[in-house]
């Protein structure tokens, strides 16, 4: 019987092997992929850029812990019999209700403090952070493709600048369907032969930015004309981006209306109004506004 340390050395020293065979042929291998056009680009961002992005999700994290704490303070007061009368939570009537709130023991008086307290300072954290954004957005190197992205309606201070930090150079992409790709809003692809299915997304890539951009093109679910505020933010910006940031609207509110008329659910449909809203991004950065 081979005593069992020598066959951890052979599995070590075959293991090696196998490395370096792989780290030797890797230049050719790439040279071969550098011929075929198969490389993709990458952007390795700035410190400037980390930091920035580090600090959107930061704003990301406290507003998730802000949504969290919302439902705790709900559940605490249906426990103990606490019930509002309206379906209209967390607006001004319904604050005024939880400052009202009177608890027969004083234990129960604390636990709502700190839950209430907490939702405060989140709140106003969130607040401040807010206009922190706003700041860094207006400021260079960001002003000027934030100003750009802010035309397209559902996208303002936050994921203009999340967008901009987080993709950089969108050169390296060479066409819409490739950004679309990055951020994960393509379909899954299933093909044998002559036949072709297409599945649910492939949520490979970018989530932060696919998120943000679901959750903007929830504004395209009604027809509408441009609102007062969206035409403010278009202040200054060229005819052109004007005209683009338009037409993508109608086309997204068409898109949306037309899928419901189809009875495809809300959360598919506006996944695949996303997918198109990531291309119009995509056109407006790299200036195929035409």
């Amino acid at each position: 019987m081979r005593h069992p340390s020598n066959r951890k050395g052979r599995e070590t020293r075959r293991g090696f092997l196998k490395v370096w065979r792989h780290c030797s042929t890797l230049p050719r291998r790439l040279a071969q992929q550098l011929r075929a056009g198969t490389l993709e680009a990458i952007h390795i961002p700035s410190g400037e850029d980390e930091a920035v992005r580090d600090y959107l999700r930061a704003r990301g994290d406290v507003r998730l812990e802000l949504k969290k704490t919302k439902p705790r303070i709900h559940r605490f007061l249906l426990r103990h019999g606490y019930v509002y009368d309206s379906t209209r939570y967390w607006t001004l009537r319904h604050d005024q209700w939880l400052r009202s709130l009177e608890f027969e023991r004083s234990m129960l008086k604390e636990t709502f403090d700190e839950y209430y307290f907490m939702m405060k300072g989140l709140t106003e954290k969130l607040r401040l952070m807010d206009k922190r954004i706003e700041e860094i957005a207006m400021s260079e190197p960001y002003a000027e493709r934030v100003q750009r992205l802010r035309c397209l309606k559902g996208i303002d201070y936050l994921t203009a600048l999340s967008i901009v930090c987080e993709v950089g150079d969108f050169r390296r992409f060479g066409h819409a369907e490739a950004f679309m790709a990055y951020l994960g809003l393509v379909p899954r692809e299933y093909s044998s032969g002559e036949k072709r299915r297409q599945g649910s997304i492939t949520k490979a890539g970018n989530t932060h930015l696919r998120n943000l951009l679901i959750e903007s093109s929830w504004h395209y679910r009604y027809r509408s004309a441009p609102s007062k505020r969206l035409t403010e933010r278009r202040e200054g910006q060229s005819a052109e981006i004007i005209a683009y940031a338009d037409r993508a609207m109608r086309r997204l509110q068409g898109k949306f209306f037309r899928l419901i008329l189809k009875g495809k659910t809300k959360q598919a449909t506006v996944t695949a109004v996303a997918r198109e809203l990531a291309g119009f991004v995509w056109g407006i950065m790299v200036g195929q506004t035409a």
